[in-house]
């Protein structure tokens, strides 16, 4: 389908529903983590996904084999996104679930920026460079604040996780650098997907043991968090984001990212009592600010010249 459609209800209803899951994740790891290492559940679940993925291709009559002239930027998304949540489960460990949410979905900043240095379509507008200035100053204030002293996490361990989950949201950005301009930008989502699950899968199962976070309690709690993680984050919402991109313009669905932040400080603090710390909340808000108008300046830019 090369038309892409106004958003409607449908769309706008499944990208809150995404928003939600992708909050959930973070929280499920942390959550979790008693019973399963975060590094272990994160490969655990990408290779499981990757088999699913795999059947589904095949269902579909779609080739296993990498497309001709893919491989090459397959190896490196499939790093990068190994990379990415070889950080988040340090991050998680380390510091509070909603921290890893805010931080990690700076990526939308990070890969504007790299976007703009490498195609000449993709170059930031004066309102999207205030918002990445906006949402850097969010950062700042959120990583340099004062943390909560009746959190039940050490401070040194929490900014160290923070840095972390930063560090995973470049990752992030640069993994949507690669796709964009590399030839899996024209590729089937699904082959993209499982380069990507592959490389996570990979790695972060063979990390798992040689870094000491192999454990594993099989319990129910363990089972059920890895079922969550595995059908509905990494398979059943992937496919629904990139059946949305396949029909719907992504600028648009791009500007709904901002939820997933403010869905993570909520539901970090309802489920896992997790502090609410000033310095953090008035960062927290600052970078949700500069996502919104670095994801959405076109579309406000549209309105204020109908405005006008």
């Amino acid at each position: 389908m090369n038309s892409r459609l106004a958003l409607d209800g449908r769309a706008v209803g499944v990208m809150v529903l995404l928003c939600l899951i992708w909050s959930l994740q973070q929280i499920s790891l942390k959550a979790a983590a008693a019973h399963v290492s975060p590094m272990l559940m994160i490969g655990m679940r990408s290779a499981i996904a990757a088999v699913l993925v795999a059947a589904l291709m095949r269902l579909r009559g779609q080739t296993l084999s990498p497309s001709p002239g893919n491989w090459r930027a397959g190896l490196v998304v499939g790093s990068l996104f190994a990379l990415e949540f070889l950080l988040v489960a340090q991050a998680v460990r380390d510091t509070y679930a909603a921290h890893v949410v805010v931080f990690l979905y700076t990526a939308p900043v990070f890969a504007a920026l790299g976007l703009h240095w490498k195609l000449p379509e993709e170059r930031l507008h004066w309102l999207q460079w205030a918002g990445i200035g906006i949402a850097f100053a969010g950062i700042a204030t959120a990583f340099f604040g004062s943390p909560a002293q009746s959190g039940a996490l050490d401070t040194r361990h929490v900014l160290l996780g923070d840095f972390f989950a930063l560090l995973a949201g470049a990752a992030w950005g640069a993994t949507t650098v690669t796709v964009r301009c590399s030839r899996l930008s024209s590729a089937a989502p699904t082959e993209t997907l499982l380069y990507q699950l592959v490389g996570a899968g990979g790695v972060l199962l063979v990390a798992a043991p040689l870094l000491g976070e192999a454990r594993f309690d099989a319990s129910p709690t363990a089972w059920a968090h890895l079922a969550f993680q595995t059908v509905v984050v990494s398979f059943a919402s992937f496919l629904a984001w990139f059946w949305l991109l396949r029909r719907y313009l992504a600028s648009r669905l791009g500007v709904f990212s901002f939820m997933t932040p403010v869905f993570g400080v909520v539901l970090g603090v309802l489920l896992l009592a997790e502090p609410l710390e000033p310095d953090f909340v008035a960062g927290a808000l600052l970078v949700v600010a500069g996502i919104l108008l670095v994801s959405g300046a076109r579309g406000l830019l549209q309105v204020l010249s109908v405005i006008r």
